[in-house]
């Protein structure tokens, strides 16, 4: 009686942790910013991860949700230029690319 009591009980806690592990682990959908992200005129609805900066000088227009990263290295490498917050435009002459988050 004991052991079966026991094994109910380890099954119910394993059920437990799998989907608390389900839960954390997985989202429910990936994350895009809301709105268009311009950079040097070319716009990208609903953006999200890294975008390539084509030629200088280089504007980034935010009209999104979330903040754009200028990264001053090639696929979101190297240090942080700039952050474009919402509503905001930024001018370069050293940006490489742009992550929105």
């Amino acid at each position: 009686m004991i052991d079966t009591m026991r094994r109910r009980m380890a099954v119910a806690l394993g059920a437990l942790a799998a989907a608390a592990t389900l839960t954390i682990a997985v989202p429910g959908s990936a994350y895009a910013a809301q709105g268009v992200l311009s950079i040097n005129g070319q716009e990208y609805e609903n953006p999200s991860g890294c975008y390539a900066v084509d030629w200088f000088p280089t504007s980034v227009t935010n009209n999104t949700d979330a903040i754009a990263e200028v990264h001053s290295g090639p696929d979101c490498s190297g240090p942080v230029e700039w952050l474009v917050y919402p509503g905001e435009t930024y001018h370069t002459e050293t940006a490489q690319s742009v992550f929105i988050l």
